[in-house]
């Protein structure tokens, strides 16, 4: 390994740890949810944990799988490690949008306009300019099959105000859920020290986008879409290549490596998988397939 690349390396669990001491000035104790009985947590006692200096860094990938009807954890290897999301950020913002459509605060044909500071967001993004609108249906297309970070920004000002209350309102969602160790800074997942999650805490989000909003979970296992003359193709691989994997959602920044949350159903069985960390895309892409059939069998 070059020394620069060991002197890079070292600075950045320098700056993670800094960024997650100051964040845990906001945090306190924590508690387990029932995710066998669907249990969502008041807001108001809501757990948050004291992280502490904890360092968040590309270790080893964690990975863990739940049994998507009664919530057990059936496989747990660092689950609990602190992790930066990525675009698995966008499960969240695209359960908030769930929520206001459900709640009739906005409709699928409803136009959401696009701010100078959303059409700015850096790659993955579908080039919105500054003043264009963009409908609810297709925003989340293309935050499910794109991962555009441009579109996740537009969504979040638009039902938020701004990114900053937005993400604050996610924090809160994923508190309510039960996902104990998750703070976000963004809707999109762009680099962010202080936007950190677990394995676990994702997994919860997916096992919960799906016993919540059964009529939407379909989106996640759409594998192109069409806006504006372009075609888009998803970035989960698995896709119509391992059978039963119907979704859910990649993230990939060079600080956490290449992440993934899977669902998958065989023969009347189905588990969340979720992988943070992958070396490659390959390499994680293989890993939640292997860990697909080792807990609901081989395909045949």
């Amino acid at each position: 390994m070059s020394l620069r690349l060991t002197e890079r390396r070292a600075a950045g669990r320098i700056l993670h740890r800094l960024a997650v001491a100051a964040l845990a000035l906001s945090l306190t104790a924590c508690q387990s949810v029932d995710l066998s009985k669907g249990d969502l947590l008041p807001l108001s006692k809501a757990p948050v944990l004291a992280l502490g200096a904890e360092e968040v860094a590309i270790r080893t990938p964690a990975a863990i799988v739940l049994d998507a009807d009664t919530g057990q954890v059936l496989y747990n290897d660092d689950a609990d490690g602190l992790r930066h999301p990525a675009s698995l950020t966008k499960l969240m913002t695209i359960y908030l949008l769930f929520e206001a459509l459900e709640d009739g605060k906005v409709k699928m044909d409803d136009l959401f306009v696009v701010s100078a500071g959303a059409a700015a967001k850096p790659p993955s993004k579908l080039g919105l300019r500054p003043g264009e609108t963009i409908r609810v249906r297709d925003a989340m297309f293309a935050m499910a099959v794109k991962s555009a970070n441009d579109v996740a920004s537009v969504t979040a000002e638009n039902l938020g105000g701004s990114e900053e209350a937005f993400a604050r309102q996610m924090t809160a969602k994923a508190r309510q859920l039960g996902m104990t160790r998750t703070n976000f800074d963004n809707p999109s997942g762009l680099p962010d020290p202080l936007q950190i999650t677990t394995a676990r805490d994702m997994a919860i989000l997916g096992l919960q986008i799906r016993r919540r909003f059964p009529q939407y979970v379909s989106l996640f296992s759409t594998p192109a879409f069409d806006y504006a003359g372009r075609h888009y193709v998803s970035t989960n691989k698995l896709l119509g290549k391992v059978p039963g994997i119907d979704g859910m959602k990649t993230g990939f920044i060079g600080d956490s490596g290449f992440n993934l949350v899977a669902s998958a159903r065989r023969g009347g069985r189905g588990v969340i998988v979720v992988v943070i960390g992958g070396i490659s895309g390959r390499a994680r892409d293989a890993r939640v397939e292997q860990l697909v059939d080792t807990y609901l069998g081989p395909a045949v």
